[in-house]
């Protein structure tokens, strides 16, 4: 004798009842009842779930956005405007053939790297 009989058990009252119904339209109709209703949640939730989505990537695109040339030059307010073309015409004109290396003072005690 098998462990699990073939047959289950449903009660008396199973019969007439709508899951007794939908068990045996199911058998006869697979698609219909199953897997039409399978697909359209599916299809149906990603209509629901898009704007949820485009949300959340609009919020992340506020925070996290691309900087331009004049933002990246002066990130704090209080400091000058930087123009490019005056800083280069201003390192141009100082004479940088003629320079002299000169040692930083050290503090008392400190080592100065000289053997």
């Amino acid at each position: 004798m098998p462990a699990f009989p073939s047959k289950p058990f449903r009660p008396s009252s199973y019969q007439g009842s709508i899951p007794a119904r939908y068990r045996s339209a199911l058998s006869k109709h697979p698609f219909a009842l199953f897997g039409l209703p399978f697909i359209a949640t599916m299809v149906l939730g990603s209509f629901f779930l898009t704007p949820a989505t485009a949300l959340r990537y609009e919020r992340h695109d506020r925070k996290v956005r691309q900087m331009t040339e004049d933002e990246r030059l002066g990130i704090g307010k209080d400091k000058r405007k930087v123009d490019m073309k005056e800083e280069y015409y201003k390192l141009a004109a100082k004479d940088l053939d003629n320079w002299e290396q000169k040692r930083v003072k050290r503090l008392p005690g400190e080592h100065d790297g000289v053997l």
